[in-house]
């Protein structure tokens, strides 16, 4: 596995614990003068506390050793929770050096304790789980920009190694196939993708790229279709193979102003193919590359005319 400079996570018992009044001192003050520490305070006959505790506990576990938690029992550390004036549970705190330097009260969604947790990490001065591994995404994207896809293919696959459901990396991979011209091998990958990830935008985009490259090989020469297009206008086959061979030899815009053309002329042609096709060069490319934004908006004014 390529070295991307990343440490494997702490034991769960390094990183969650149960504390108490005797404990808490050096469980959380002393704790986060290198580290800092997430309180939990909850307590038995707390509902929101059931589903907030392990909710929070898998963020902490995802941080990798960036940020430590300590759930403390109210009920059972009375003092502490005087001293610090909760007022109502589940309430959480973040403590750095010692201090209290974030917190929130209630129970969140999933999303919003990534986000704090990342927040309590980076006010530590720390980098957030997330960053390492997004930069060698970017990083091995830049190669794959470059042409330089066995290079792209092993980071990803690297990063894959860390965090196996990292759709970034996955969808990379399977466009770094895709650019070997293995096809088979990206279609194993992507029929591999954990099923957390698999309708991820990023897999989404890579299973468009793996169909248009799979049309590509079957594409026929442009200047015969161009041909048989304007020889008869109505020839619907021909104008949707046009389409497929000029996306093949990279004019992306001409396919999909050909695929327009047919859907002006016939939208129901073929189960609709046109619009189907359209999608699928859409769902390859990134949302705000002008053919999407320009085609999306053509194809809305042919829609609603």
């Amino acid at each position: 596995m390529m070295d991307l400079g990343l440490t494997s996570a702490p034991a769960d018992a390094d990183l969650i614990k149960d504390a108490s009044e005797a404990t808490f001192m050096a469980d959380v003050v002393e704790a986060s003068q290198t580290t800092p520490v997430i309180v939990d305070f909850w307590a038995p006959w707390c509902g929101p506390c059931k589903t907030l505790g392990p909710m929070l506990e898998e963020a902490v576990r995802a941080a990798k050793g960036a940020v430590k938690m300590v759930k403390v029992n109210v009920d059972e550390a009375q003092m502490i929770a005087g001293q610090l004036q909760i007022q109502s549970i589940p309430t959480v705190y973040a403590f750095w050096k010692g201090q209290p330097v974030d917190g929130f009260q209630g129970a969140v969604p999933g999303s919003e304790l990534t986000a704090f947790v990342e927040r309590v990490i980076k006010a530590a001065g720390g980098e957030a789980p997330g960053d390492s591994l997004n930069d060698a995404v970017e990083a091995a994207e830049d190669m794959l920009a470059e042409g330089a896809a066995v290079d792209a293919a092993q980071t990803f696959a690297a990063i894959l190694g860390e965090d196996p459901n990292h759709a970034g990396a996955y969808g990379g991979l399977v466009r770094s196939h895709i650019a070997m011209d293995d096809l088979d091998q990206a279609e194993a990958i992507l029929n591999g993708a954990p099923a957390e990830i698999s309708d991820s935008p990023e897999l989404e985009a890579a299973h468009a790229q793996l169909q248009l490259a799979l049309q590509a090989a079957d594409a026929g020469p442009v200047a015969e279709l161009r041909a048989a297009v304007e020889a008869n206008p109505d020839d619907h086959q021909a104008r949707f193979d046009l389409a497929q061979a000029l996306h093949a030899a990279g004019e992306t815009e001409a396919a999909v102003d050909e695929l327009l053309a047919l859907f002006r002329r016939d939208a129901e042609w073929n189960e609709g193919a046109a619009k189907t096709q359209l999608f699928t060069i859409f769902d390859a490319l990134k949302p705000n590359d002008p053919v999407v934004l320009n085609g999306r908006r053509k194809l809305s004014s042919i829609i609603f005319a």
